[in-house]
């Protein structure tokens, strides 16, 4: 398996995939999938199992501290020399799951936040994934402004 930028080819296999991991008013749609493919694509990873996308993560850098709802659907708000690596998603494949796929992305995105030079990281997920994030370092900050999807998020950040 490989990690690798995304490209505008993958944007077919990343909005499958969104389709599956999330629900629809979750999901990230097509459109802004590829807003985020064109404006900051050094920021879109995914691990390929030889030519299909098995996992994903995605986000913009800022120099704000929190995730926005807007920065889900609005690319221009991306600053590429911003303090803060954000994570709007982490997409694993069914069949993929359980097998570590998930934590590698993760490592990979804070090795490559940590040499950037940034601040750390942030991100948002539900109650039951707080445990599975503060494994890699994050710290909750409690229930999130976020109201994407009309869910509960808990804000989730891992500083350098």
């Amino acid at each position: 398996m490989e990690i690798r930028t995304a490209t505008m080819a993958d944007l077919p296999a990343v909005t499958q995939l969104e389709a599956i991991c999330f629900p629809e008013a979750e999901a990230a749609t097509e459109a802004s999938f590829a807003r985020r493919l064109e404006v900051y694509p050094n920021h879109f990873w995914v691990l390929t199992d030889g030519k299909i996308v098995v996992s994903f993560v995605n986000g913009m850098t800022t120099n704000e501290p929190d995730l926005r709802d807007e920065m889900y659907d609005n690319a221009s708000l991306h600053n590429e020399d911003g303090a803060w690596q954000m994570i709007f998603g982490v997409d694993t494949h069914p069949d993929y799951r359980r097998q570590g796929c998930a934590g590698r992305m993760l490592a990979h995105v804070i090795a490559e936040a940590r040499a950037q030079g940034r601040k750390g990281l942030v991100l948002t997920c539900k109650d039951a994934l707080v445990p599975y994030y503060s494994k890699f370092g994050f710290v909750s900050e409690g229930v999130s402004q976020s109201t994407h999807g009309d869910v509960t998020w808990y804000q989730m950040r891992l500083t350098f």
